[in-house]
């Protein structure tokens, strides 16, 4: 793994037929309704899924249900092929290794170090002392902040602390990443940094993201740029009429959510070319 980066993913994802997340049907609600009224939806590998809608339409809920933090009323959800919603919560705490999940306020340990934070899982799974600073050494190192080892959160920036909790989400080398509003309350120059880490983690590594958002333009970014492995850059994602590059540009799809049910699902260009009064709101 050294000087690779880190994460072990190839750009080429393994024979599998079975999507990276698969709801069917799914339902769930509280004391005050139903939230999903039989939400279906499909992740296909190394893909971002945008996760649009109004607050309290069940975007974070849907990460949630993904990660087997919440089970559903009804329905199934399936990731990596394993139906979570039917999992022991044995079972479940093992599984979790392959999702990484970025809270929104960045959810890290105030009492801890940014190392220790980074290191919990590793620590929690029994990994040997001598293996777990080289690890977190080289995830510090993917989002920058290899410096920050020693210091405490609240010693850091609101844009550094959601970059730690990019790197903890990657320690154990997830091929799968749930981001919950990774950019909100974050600068343009900060949350354009965040950006270029889900690009590279998508390109680079082929990690399949799930992503909850009510800023549009994050989406938009993440369908329009791509990550130049040997550039080492971000590069306007065009096709130039050659078929990898057509590929490229359906790497990310939107999916609105409305009134518990899924209101659109598609492509930018579906998206931005609407006629439908009610998805021109996220558009202004």
């Amino acid at each position: 793994m050294a000087g690779t980066g880190p994460m072990n993913n190839s750009a080429t994802p393994p024979a599998d037929p079975h999507p990276a997340i698969k709801f069917e049907k799914v339902r769930i609600g509280f004391e005050e309704g139903d939230i999903l009224r039989g939400v279906s939806f499909e992740v296909q590998k190394q893909e971002t899924l945008v996760l649009l809608g109004e607050t309290g339409t069940g975007k974070t809920l849907s990460l949630k249900l993904a990660a087997g933090l919440l089970r559903p009323s009804e329905g199934n959800i399936l990731v990596l092929g394993r139906n979570v919603s039917s999992m022991t919560e044995r079972d479940l705490l093992a599984f979790r290794r392959q999702m990484g999940f970025v809270f929104q306020e960045g959810a890290l340990f105030d009492s801890m170090t940014v190392g220790d934070n980074v290191a919990y899982r590793l620590i929690e799974d029994g990994v040997k002392d001598e293996e777990i600073e080289p690890r977190v050494l080289e995830v510090l190192r993917f989002v920058e902040l290899e410096h920050t080892m020693d210091l405490f959160p609240s010693e850091l920036s609101g844009g550094m602390r959601r970059r730690v909790s990019i790197a903890r989400a990657l320690i154990n080398q997830p091929p799968i990443v749930l981001y919950d509003s990774p950019t909100a309350g974050l600068d343009p120059v900060t949350s354009q940094t965040i950006i270029t880490l889900i690009l590279r983690l998508r390109d680079v590594y082929g990690v399949t993201a799930l992503l909850a958002t009510q800023r549009l333009q994050d989406g938009f970014a993440l369908a329009n740029f791509r990550f130049d492995a040997a550039a080492k850059r971000v590069v306007h994602n065009v096709s130039n009429g050659n078929a990898a590059g057509a590929a490229k540009m359906q790497a990310t799809r939107f999916l609105v959510l409305r009134e518990g049910g899924v209101y659109f699902e598609g492509g930018q260009e579906e998206l931005v070319n609407t006629n439908d009064e009610y998805l021109k709101r996220f558009l202004v």
